[in-house]
């Protein structure tokens, strides 16, 4: 199962009758699935589907849902109101003194509200647009899903490419001249012996003893052996794919923790360099894997 990106566009566009429809949907990056529907007003039907459609295939990701819709009926018709026309002309005859005004004027009654309105569509002409729309949509949930796998991918090319990188700094840490007993002892040694020469007045055994302290915590053994556990984890879900964003973000950080106490222990130019280049490529990773479902 192959992992996605939560990035992507999709479009289905059709005809019905007199109607032209379209839905576009934008997904961008998110905590998790945030559904934001809009369809023009008598549709919200078609808003309820889109929720639903969605959220079934999808699991992460801010998705932007739009559905426009056009009509080839031309612009609104206007409509009098006769009834309400007809109740105006006798509320004015009955006014005291109406017989000493001038008449109403039809300019003026037309102006007044409720007088004229305009034909809109009904809801049988936006209902006979739910089901040709119901399939477009369907259309774009699928273009949208292969969209983002796409884009997933990509990223897991990208990601395997850090993750092999991070394996191989990993091993010339491990291999490094500067991690053997004799190299610690003769750094601490040396450390010791200026020590000793600053102040005669300094215990020799309690140094040789901090020393040894320091030589124990100075050991990257242990950062070393989880950032191998923690290639052969990162390559295992990758292999296993799906959904798999929040598991990928935790190990980056774990990289990223790893990386850092190695820096901090290194002791040495060579493995300092070394650790710092697995901090870079550990973020380079993970800006990444933001990216993923």
């Amino acid at each position: 199962m192959a992992i996605e990106s939560m990035t992507g566009f999709a479009r289905a566009a059709g005809t019905a009758g007199i109607h032209g429809w379209a839905w576009e949907i934008r997904s961008v990056n998110g905590r998790g699935l945030d559904l934001r529907v809009r369809v023009p007003p008598g549709l919200e039907l078609l808003a309820e589907a889109a929720r639903k459609r969605l959220s079934g295939a999808f699991s992460r990701g801010t998705l932007h849902v739009n559905l426009a819709v056009t009509s080839d009926a031309g612009p609104p018709r206007p409509r009098i109101n006769e009834a309400v026309l007809v109740a105006l002309l006798e509320a004015v005859g009955k006014l005291p003194g109406a017989a000493s005004i001038a008449p109403p004027t039809y300019d003026g009654l037309l102006g007044i509200r409720g007088v004229v309105d305009y034909a809109e569509e009904t809801q049988d002409a936006l209902a006979a647009l739910e089901k040709p729309a119901l399939a477009g949509l369907e259309a774009a949930a699928d273009a949208l899903k292969d969209a983002r796998a796409g884009e997933g991918r990509a990223l897991e090319t990208i990601i395997r490419g850090h993750l092999a990188t991070i394996a191989r700094l990993t091993g010339e840490a491990e291999a490094h001249p500067a991690r053997s007993n004799d190299a610690i002892r003769a750094r601490i040694a040396a450390q010791v012996e200026a020590l000793l020469g600053a102040s005669g007045g300094l215990d020799p055994q309690r140094l040789h003893q901090e020393a040894a302290l320091i030589a124990v915590r100075a050991d990257i053994r242990e950062e070393i052996d989880r950032l191998h556990a923690h290639v052969t984890a990162l390559r295992e879900l990758l292999d296993t794919g799906g959904p798999i964003g929040r598991k990928l973000d935790f190990l980056s950080q774990e990289f990223g923790r790893e990386a850092s106490t190695l820096c901090a222990k290194a002791n040495d130019p060579g493995l300092s360099r070394i650790g710092l280049e697995l901090r870079t490529v550990v973020d380079q990773m993970r800006e990444q894997v933001q990216n993923v479902e």
